[in-house]
């Protein structure tokens, strides 16, 4: 008997892709909405590495601490975020907006 996928199983099934992951990330962020953009985090974290306790190992942060900053009212730091996206495989880059 196969098993019926949910919409969450196929995105993460195809967030363990790090170019897909890219994208993602960077198209939940596109507007600006920080609190898209930690939640899709959670979901390539979880993905990619089984969930924010591994991402907490990985970068060296506590997990509360980590689950707080990547909360709604979580306010994460610039370098927070560029060891969540390093232990990603991913990095934040800058861009001209519109193009």
């Amino acid at each position: 008997m196969s098993k019926d996928l949910t919409l969450d199983d196929l995105l993460k099934e195809q967030l363990q892709n790090k170019r897909i992951a890219a994208m993602y990330l960077e198209e939940c962020l596109a507007d600006g909405n920080i609190e898209l953009f930690k939640k899709a985090l959670k979901q390539v974290a979880d993905a990619q590495l089984g969930g924010v306790t591994a991402l907490s190992r990985d970068v060296d942060l506590n997990r509360q601490s980590l689950y707080r900053t990547l909360s709604e009212d979580g306010n994460p730091r610039l370098n927070t975020l560029v060891k969540i996206l390093d232990a990603l495989g991913l990095r934040i880059a800058v861009s001209i907006k519109g193009q």
